[in-house]
């Protein structure tokens, strides 16, 4: 099966459509031919960018077909959702059997099935929350792109029903292919009451809600002393310059800390100094700082909204997003209660054991041969 997929989601800073991007090359190159069920693959990995280049020592594309054009993502971008020109084989060479895209609309190919995947559809009922090119784009062609699609990937039950609601996508080309956990073994110790930090992880975006978070954080520093700091993880967008004001304001500048952008290789650092990790978002399609979380044993509170109570599960308390009330309820609770984290820690663990990539790999791999099969068909 020859496959060309779009890894410009995770060119510069891998967030969670770029990790999902990363991990799946390494995962669908390594199972290939490795069973009977999964068939050598051709695994083409295709970039464009003006000014920022594919890596291509990174471990995860080993043995896969490098293409990575001086091509500038804005320009090109326009080209292929408004114009749906030209084939990606003038760029990538080929032919290919399966083209996949990283993002809800479709890559133009002369032959090959075609595939989407669809991580959420927060910019289809809130596009107020979204920029540039998803706020131009997504809206107006998610539909008719995901309904011309061969096949439609997501990462969970709650994006797959989503898709078929608001998209009108018949459920026999919707296929959920869970993302896997990190390659990282659970923490040996957890701070104890008192101590590590509150933790939040994600791309400064209006979705993820880290100003319910910060209004939370304000609450619990007015009701006791000794709360510990809230750790800030993530890229700035413009989008977060009321937050970020808040952050340098009083009470909350000298408990604070910004991290900004956090690279794949130093995550793991961030997450271990953690008594709890707040997913507090309004709409996620998985989470994969909750399930980060979960790797390591670290528990969990988050927004009982989108993907994320399926993903987390009995590992981490579940709140209301917009109950600013209810978030520092269950962080205080974790941060003061130890057999609580522990419990929920030990829980986490367990859970998390259900997601791998290998399962991913496979789940993606038989939905490319429906794909095919439709577009033959």
């Amino acid at each position: 099966m020859r496959i060309l997929l779009d890894y410009r989601p995770a060119l510069r800073e891998r967030s969670g459509v770029g990790e999902w991007a990363h991990q799946l090359v390494g995962a669908l190159v390594s199972a290939s031919g490795q069973t009977a069920e999964v068939e050598p693959l051709q695994v083409t990995v295709f970039s464009s960018s003006w000014k920022d280049r594919l890596r291509r020592d990174l471990p995860a594309l080993a043995g896969a077909r490098i293409v990575d054009r001086r091509v500038p993502v804005r320009l090109l971008n326009v080209a292929w959702h408004r114009l749906e020109w030209p084939p990606v084989e003038v760029l990538a060479g080929g032919p290919f059997d399966i083209v996949h895209s990283l993002h809800p609309l479709l890559l133009p190919t002369r032959n090959a099935a075609r595939v989407v995947t669809i991580h959420d559809l927060d910019f289809l009922e809130h596009p107020e929350r979204t920029r540039a090119e998803i706020r131009r784009d997504y809206p107006v062609l998610a539909r008719s792109h995901a309904q011309r699609a061969e096949g439609v990937i997501v990462p969970s039950h709650y994006t797959a029903v989503e898709v078929q609601r608001l998209l009108e996508v018949p459920p026999e080309r919707v296929s959920v292919c869970y993302p896997g956990r990190p390659d990282w073994e659970p923490r040996t110790t957890a701070p104890p009451p008192g101590e590590g930090t509150i933790l939040f992880m994600g791309t400064l975006e209006p979705r993820k809600n880290l100003g319910a978070l910060l209004d939370a954080y304000r609450l619990l520093l007015q009701r006791r002393r000794g709360v510990p700091p809230l750790v800030v993880a993530g890229r700035f967008t413009p989008a977060a310059a009321a937050w970020e004001e808040t952050m340098a304001r009083p009470p909350l500048a000298s408990a604070v800390r910004r991290l900004g952008y956090v690279d794949p290789a130093d995550r793991r650092r961030v997450y271990e100094a953690a008594r709890v990790v707040v997913v507090p978002s309004l709409n996620e399609g998985f989470g994969f700082p909750a399930l980060e979380a979960m790797t390591l044993g670290i528990p969990v509170v988050a927004a009982s909204r989108g993907a994320l109570p399926d993903v987390v599960g009995d590992a981490g308390l579940l709140v209301d997003p917009e109950d600013v009330t209810a978030i520092a309820d269950a962080v205080d609770r974790i941060c003061l209660d130890d057999a609580l984290a522990a419990a929920l820690g030990s829980r986490g663990i367990e859970r998390a054991k259900r997601f791998h990539w290998t399962a991913t790999a496979s789940a993606v791999v038989e939905s490319y041969r429906c794909a095919i099969a439709h577009r033959q068909g």
